[in-house]
């Protein structure tokens, strides 16, 4: 089965850990243990968010004049591909292809998201720390949690300029790392010419194109919570195990969070007639054998619970934030 995994930026480095090197390489262990249990008896391509990584890499810049969003997600997609390339190979076969492809993507400039950038990227600072980083370098902040961090716009992917590559790796049964952060955006100006684009694309819905475009028979959205959650942070709240997209659309997920997923997930289900799955990355192989996480089918109806919630970052009321 070929099997295409969005892993969600704190799903690789948890919410509230340092940035440094060696901590997100021990981070990436424990996702590459999971990984490779899917990649020994499935096709896996592998797509990353960068958020942390890439305000971290911002924030370094910012002394010498900060670079472009788009050249630190390229940056950041090959410093996390780097590392899991090198950590999947310590849990695969030694001749395994593994590969990391760093594509352009393709957005709308009129993309009614640079109206209002919801995407939070990089650490948390305090309000004073905020206005201080507001005053050098222009950027904005938004208020995430107890904190403040840089905001930008989260785009919708329109295309992978690198399709053909891309597609050439997957038919060699190579395992393919790629769109981390959601890909480079760019786009044709009136000109005609291809320029880069301050902003991200949103991962979730560039992970679910990579999806179709390689055909994939699932789409996982991998985060550090172990299930969808209906009536959330209420003493009601259920973990959902199976639902159709349509029977899980008709409640409110909050937008920019676990919304973007479950959007993503059921646009995977109804543009391809397969299954999507979101939950946890410990909890891979128990999401493919559709044992674990909540999974979107078409040939489900209505919503079914586990009868105990999942064990993860939801059972301990953390919430996962989009652009983390």
């Amino acid at each position: 089965m070929r099997i295409v995994t969005a892993l969600g930026g704190t799903a690789l480095l948890g919410a509230e850990r340092d940035l440094g090197a060696d901590d997100q390489r021990a981070n990436l262990v424990c996702a590459a243990k999971a990984l490779a249990r899917i990649a020994l008896e499935h096709q896996l391509i592998v797509a990353h968010g960068d958020g942390p990584q890439a305000g971290v890499l911002a924030l370094q810049a910012e002394h010498g004049g900060a670079l472009p969003r788009d050249v630190l997600g390229a940056q950041t997609e090959s410093l996390t591909g780097y590392m899991l390339e090198q950590e999947l190979g310590n849990w695969l076969p030694f001749d395994t292809p593994i590969a990391t492809l760093i594509p352009m993507i393709e957005v709308d400039l009129d993309d009614p998201a640079f109206d209002e950038p919801t995407c939070c990227v990089g650490p948390v600072h305090d309000r004073a720390e905020a206005e201080r980083i507001v005053a050098r370098t222009g950027w904005e902040m938004r208020a995430d949690g107890a904190g403040w961090r840089r905001a930008v716009a989260a785009l919708r992917p329109r295309r992978i300029f690198q399709k053909r590559p891309l597609q050439w790796l997957v038919e060699q049964g190579t395992l393919v790392i790629c769109a981390g952060g959601g890909g480079v955006p760019t786009a044709y100006n009136d000109a005609g010419d291809l320029v880069a684009v301050e902003a991200v694309v949103d991962r979730d819905f560039a992970a679910e194109l990579l999806a179709r475009e390689v055909g994939a028979d699932m789409f996982i959205a991998a985060t550090d919570v172990g299930a969808v959650f209906l009536d959330w942070g209420t003493a009601d709240q259920r973990a959902v195990r199976t639902a159709s997209p349509e029977a899980l659309e008709r409640h409110g997920f909050a937008a920019g969070t676990m919304g973007i997923k479950v959007a993503a997930a059921c646009q995977f289900v109804r543009a391809t007639g397969k299954v999507a799955a979101i939950g946890a990355v410990s909890d891979l192989s128990a999401m493919v054998a559709g044992e674990g996480g909540t999974v979107i089918s078409p040939d489900v109806t209505g919503i079914t619970f586990h009868e105990a919630a999942p064990l993860h970052g939801a059972a301990t009321g953390q919430q996962v934030r989009h652009g983390t």
